[in-house]
């Protein structure tokens, strides 16, 4: 590989083909996710009672819940295999095929039987879309941060990385919005068909993103490597090899914006019906403009990194979780709406961008070109098994074993918190502490 050294970095992008990758990347991750969000709205709503008609309340909701974990368990599998052709072929081709397979899954669960028509064949068709989903997404993720990352200025990579993961609350709006119009169904006519509608929606949503991301063009980053002839064999044993602290570290830093924003997203909408007596409607309502507000938040919170260094702002996040731990379920323990509204957004508005807006280019500045995909996407999406996967499931069997009380719940979010305070710490940018101190991943 020494033969063919590395050239000069190409031309930063011009304003309007900057433009037009922030607005692929957003839009193609906003459906990505508007499709992995569904899931997670009817897991709550929904599958319990359409897919374990015969269990009890709490244990189909369980039930529903470890189907909506099982896409976190497909995610690492998809990092791996989108990460190592993205590290091998380029970042645009992953993009296309990581939307086609997501939109078909998304559509396939609209159109499953339920228990009632075909029996447990009915719940295991939805693991196995749920996979696919999760398969999907886990490829997604670090191929849309990388695409604007890598065409980005360096002084503003946090900023323009930050526009997929706006995509996330965007997509999440989209899921809680699309449930909260169809819910308004009469109960019958919704468990009929309406819960169906927005699933198969998705093939409408796929269409425009495969339109806009087959316009893309690769990213300079991956493209001098390329040139170069200086592809990884194996991207991710290389990855693990050379950057074996940064991929451990950032299985940690996941773990409080993960289990800060499933609490807040999807947790959340059983808890408040549940628990305090808001209506169904009104709680999808409340996230969906928590979430209108964090897609803003996001890219905000991500040029201040860009000032201050991704250290400073996302610990100051994770601090900011721990200490939301015990309020949140203070303020909200009377079910008043307003309440319950207030500290919702103050959650996922205000102190989750925090956190996520920064990570895309922390993520990036770990690690070095030739593996980046391998990398980033190992770390983002083994922390989302462990800080956001088994949230609802561990959330829920945590209220129900200290009787509906929520006590149980703030010392798992404060350890979460502290988890990632530590990882963000002692993070460091790929290549430094070779010689001299090391330095703090987007500090320098």
């Amino acid at each position: 590989m020494g033969e063919h050294p590395v050239k000069s970095a190409p031309p930063s992008p011009s304003s309007s083909s900057m433009r037009q990758v922030v607005a692929a990347s957003f839009i193609g991750t906003a459906i990505e996710w508007y499709d992995f969000f569904l899931y997670g709205t009817a897991a709550a709503l929904v599958f319990s009672k359409l897919f374990f008609p015969n269990f009890s309340e709490l244990a189909g909701t369980l039930a529903a819940f470890a189907t909506f974990a099982a896409g976190f368990l497909a995610r690492p599998l998809g990092g791996i295999v989108f990460g190592h052709f993205g590290d091998r072929i380029g970042r645009k081709s992953m993009l296309v095929v990581t939307l086609l397979v997501m939109g078909v899954a998304t559509f396939l669960i609209g159109l499953l039987p339920t228990y009632a028509t075909i029996g447990v064949a009915a719940p295991t068709l939805l693991v196995l879309m749920r996979l696919l989903q999760g398969f999907a997404v886990g490829g997604e993720w670090g191929g849309a941060v990388l695409m604007t990352v890598e065409h980005s200025p360096k002084a503003r990579r946090g900023f323009y990385g930050s526009w997929p993961q706006s995509g996330a609350p965007c997509g999440l709006v989209l899921a809680t919005g699309a449930f909260a119009a169809f819910s308004a169904l009469p109960d019958e006519q919704f468990l009929a068909w309406g819960w169906r509608v927005p699933f198969l929606l998705s093939a409408v949503l796929v269409a425009v993103g495969l339109f806009v991301r087959l316009r893309l063009l690769e990213t300079p980053d991956f493209a001098q490597v390329k040139e170069a002839r200086e592809e990884a064999r194996l991207p991710l044993v290389e990855a693990i090899k050379g950057h074996p602290k940064n991929v451990l570290l950032a299985f940690g830093a996941c773990m409080a914006p993960f289990l800060n924003f499933y609490l807040l997203a999807v947790f959340v909408l059983t808890y408040a019906t549940s628990n305090l007596g808001i209506e169904e409607g009104t709680a999808l309502v409340v996230v969906a403009v928590a979430s209108a507000i964090e897609v803003v938040a996001i890219p905000g919170y991500a040029a201040l990194s860009d000032r201050l260094g991704r250290r400073a702002v996302f610990i100051g996040g994770a601090v900011a979780f721990g200490l939301f731990a015990y309020p949140f379920f203070l303020v909200t323990a009377g079910g008043s709406v307003a309440a319950f509204a207030a500290m919702t957004i103050l959650g996922l508005s205000i102190i989750h961008p925090a956190m996520y807006g920064p990570l895309a280019a922390l993520f990036a500045e770990m690690f070095s070109a030739r593996v980046r995909y391998s990398a980033a996407s190992l770390g983002y999406q083994i922390g989302g098994v462990l800080g956001g996967g088994f949230a609802p499931f561990i959330l829920t069997s945590l209220l129900a074993a200290a009787g509906g009380k929520p006590w149980a719940i703030p010392p798992y979010m404060i350890g979460a918190a502290l988890v990632t305070v530590a990882a963000v710490y002692f993070a460091t940018e790929a290549g430094a502490g070779r010689r001299g101190a090391p330095e703090a991943a987007g500090v320098g």
